[in-house]
C-alpha cells in the first residue's frame, strides 16, 4: 500500500493557461502554465497518485466533442510525460451546470469515481489543487488538504471566506514550497 498522499488537480487555470469566458476546445488552445513540466516531475515524486478532475461543460454545450477533449488531454499527458511527470487518471464532467449531475464540481462524483478505480485512496491523506471555489468545496467535503491557485478574480471574495490550507500564485510556487509544507 502506498502511504504517499494522493493529489487531485484541477486543469484550467492550474495546469494550463485559463481562457476566461471560453473553453479549451483543441490541443492548440491548450497552453501549459509556466513551469508545468518541472512541477509535474516533482509532484510525481511527492504524491503516490495524481489525478486530474475537471469540469468540461463545453461538451454539454456542444462546443466540443469528447474526441476533442481526448485530443487536448493527449497533448497534456505527452507534455507531462516528456518532462518526467505522470498522471494516473483524468476524470472529467461533460455536463452543463444545470444538468444536476453528481460529477460536476463541487459535487464529489469525480473523486468518488477515482476511489472506485483506486480503492487505496484515502481522502484524509489527499490534496486538491485548484483555482476555483468549486475545487475547494470538493476538497473540503471529502476532508482533503486544499491548495488554492490564485487566478479567478471574480471569486476572490467567496474564496476568502473558505477555511483553506494553502494559497499560492502558481502550481510551481506550490511545488517549490512542498519540502517546507511536508515538514510542518
Amino acid at each position: 500500500m502506498n502511504h504517499l498522499p494522493t493529489l487531485f488537480l484541477d486543469r484550467d487555470g492550474v495546469m494550463n493557461v485559463r481562457t476566461p469566458g471560453d473553453y479549451i476546445k483543441t490541443p492548440a488552445e491548450w497552453i501549459p502554465v509556466p513551469g508545468l513540466g518541472e512541477a509535474m516531475q516533482q509532484l510525481s515524486v511527492s504524491f503516490g497518485r495524481i489525478f486530474v478532475v475537471t469540469n468540461q461543460a463545453g461538451i454539454g454545450k456542444a462546443l466540443m466533442t469528447e474526441a476533442d477533449l481526448a485530443a487536448v488531454h493527449l497533448k497534456m499527458t505527452e507534455i507531462i510525460a516528456h518532462a518526467g511527470g505522470r498522471l494516473d487518471a483524468i476524470y472529467y464532467c461533460p455536463h452543463r451546470s444545470d444538468a444536476g449531475c453528481d460529477c460536476r464540481k463541487p459535487a464529489t462524483g469525480m473523486a468518488l469515481r477515482a476511489k472506485v478505480d483506486f480503492p487505496d485512496i484515502d481522502f484524509t491523506n489527499s490534496w486538491i489543487v485548484g483555482d476555483s471555489i468549486s475545487d475547494m468545496e470538493l476538497g473540503l467535503q471529502l476532508g482533503m488538504k486544499t491548495v488554492l491557485i490564485h487566478g479567478k478574480e471574480e471569486e476572490l471574495e467567496q474564496l476568502a471566506a473558505l477555511p483553506l490550507d494553502f494559497r499560492f500564485d502558481s502550481l510551481l510556487d506550490f511545488v517549490r514550497d512542498l519540502p517546507r509544507i511536508f515538514l510542518s
